[in-house]
């Protein structure tokens, strides 16, 4: 994120509301922008098509089919990606530009491995038991493909600093999703194909159209393949916690849902979708009540909290004990200070999305199950948005194990949690993820206090003089006194010594 810092400060060097304005606004169109432009492609293409007049059957198979793609889609691209940032990092620190592509394309088959491992078998029960023809199956799994290669390509263009790329990328994709609807609801739709599946395969294209631009953008960076992959083996090994915890926080995220797909509010079509629509759309409700929390959270430590951090550790490579116990202190009440304004504004935004959504959205017809069980959700995802932003102030201090035991906590909390609140009252239905969030929020906390008063110990006592090997072990003698005293006898007499040719 130190390209957006550095935007950023020069923005908020004007110092006026105009540019705080812009500031904000270019924080969220790097952030949150590409979500919102698929979520607004995917209503206008539905106004154009006029999906109110389809059938309930077939705009159900369609949400279904997009809500499996994306969450699917991110659950594949969430193990690897922590560890393979982290990896790709410290090689263009170490200038060993050649590496990127390997690991670009080990990542990558990895993932599509493990697509397939998901995807394939439920594509065979959709088809074969759920009785949907094979081209909208099909369709459906490029679709989730070339979505799972966008999230994936989106970590090393993020290494790259070209947000504003990954937004514009987004835009052009949906732009010719929303294009190919208008000229084929003008024109007609070829070989008869209906409206649902229709708008299925435009998204598919633009999905398409996003992973390639995407790929040629990584490629034209870097151009030099040393196709050295094996590192990447040994980096996975000694930074396994990272995997573990991108995959139990994108669990975590969605387990709720999972728990109340197996209760009796669940919808099954086509015996293979299972969801839960009131649960589900109060969760999305929820999330985006409280996404604002991302864009303020990269913008106060982009500005404030970085700073302090290198300082600090310019100070430990070579100031004095008195300035690293000082910018020590500065950084962690920086970061106290950061977390603070974080939940003081992210409170207030929170407050006011809740009650412009209670008093609109029952008027336009979403009341009902959905708002009952919204508040719930709405704290819940309150909290579980500052307790990510505490987990990346862990990552800044390499504490693996902190973060993990956050991750861990909250995923177990909120899987035991939501199966004891789907026996609740409606009301109640969320209380799983606010206890795991509150309960990994709290331990997140202690731990970002343990490591103030342990930070010496983790960045002066983590390294080694002499590096690590696998190889036979070294003799233990460093001195050997006679030794040394026969080389002296030896030197001596070789010095006594007359040439021959003397």
């Amino acid at each position: 994120m130190a390209g957006i810092g550095i935007k950023l400060n020069r923005v908020y060097r004007h110092r006026s509301l105009g540019m705080h304005l812009y500031g904000f606004a270019y924080s969220a169109l790097v952030t949150v922008a590409p979500v919102f432009v698929v979520i607004g492609a995917v209503f206008v293409s539905q106004i154009i098509l006029h999906f109110e007049t389809i059938d309930y059957g077939s705009r159900e198979l369609f949400a279904d089919t997009v809500l499996y793609i994306f969450i699917f889609a991110l659950l594949c691209t969430s193990p690897l990606n922590a560890v393979l940032s982290k990896y790709i990092s410290d090689i263009i620190y170490e200038e060993k530009y050649d590496d990127i592509i390997p690991c670009f394309h080990f990542g990558m088959s990895i993932t599509v491995v493990l697509s397939a491992a998901l995807g394939i078998p439920f594509c065979l029960h959709e088809h074969f038991v759920g009785g949907v023809p094979i081209y909208y199956v099909f369709t459906g799994y490029c679709g989730f493909t070339a979505l799972m290669l966008v999230f994936y390509t989106m970590l090393y263009l993020s290494i790259t600093k070209n947000y504003i790329k990954i937004s514009l990328f987004f835009t052009i994709g949906m732009a010719v999703t929303v294009l190919l609807i208008w000229i084929w609801s003008v024109f007609g739709f070829p070989f008869n194909i209906e409206k649902p599946y229709a708008l299925l395969l435009a998204l598919t294209i633009g999905f398409t159209i996003i992973a390639s631009l995407e790929i040629a953008l990584v490629k034209s960076f870097f151009r030099k393949n040393s196709g050295n992959w094996k590192p990447i083996l040994k980096y996975l090994k000694i930074h396994w916690r990272m995997v573990l915890i991108n995959t139990l926080y994108t669990l975590g995220l969605y387990v709720h849902n999972f728990v109340f797909w197996t209760t009796d509010l669940r919808n099954v079509l086509v015996k293979s979708f299972v969801t839960c629509m009131p649960y589900d759309m109060a969760t999305c409700l929820a999330m985006f009540t409280n996404i604002s929390a991302t864009v303020i959270f990269i913008v106060n430590v982009e500005l404030h909290f970085r700073d302090r951090y290198r300082h600090y550790f310019e100070a430990v490579i070579g100031g004095r004990r008195h300035d690293i116990v000082n910018a020590r202190s500065r950084m962690f009440r920086q970061l106290s200070s950061e977390l603070m304004t974080l939940i003081r504004l992210q409170f207030i935004i929170t407050a006011a999305v809740y009650l412009v959504c209670m008093i609109i959205l029952p008027t336009i017809g979403l009341g009902g199950l959905t708002m009952k069980i919204y508040p719930c959700l709405c704290v819940g995802y309150f909290a579980l948005f500052l307790m990510y932003s505490e987990i990346l102030f862990l990552y800044y201090f390499n504490d693996e194990n902190g973060a993990l035991l956050t991750v861990s906590v909250f995923f177990l909390v909120t899987l035991i949690g939501s199966i004891f609140s789907s026996r609740l009252p409606e009301i109640w239905y969320g209380l799983g993820v606010l206890l795991g969030s509150v309960l990994g929020y709290s331990v997140a906390y202690f731990r970002l206090r343990w490591m103030n008063r342990h930070i010496d110990r983790q960045v002066f006592c983590r390294g080694t003089l002499i590096s690590r090997a696998d190889d036979f072990m070294p003799s233990p003698v460093v001195y050997s006194k006679k030794f040394s005293a026969e080389n002296d006898d030896d030197s001596g007499k070789a010095s006594n010594k007359i040439p021959s040719d003397a």
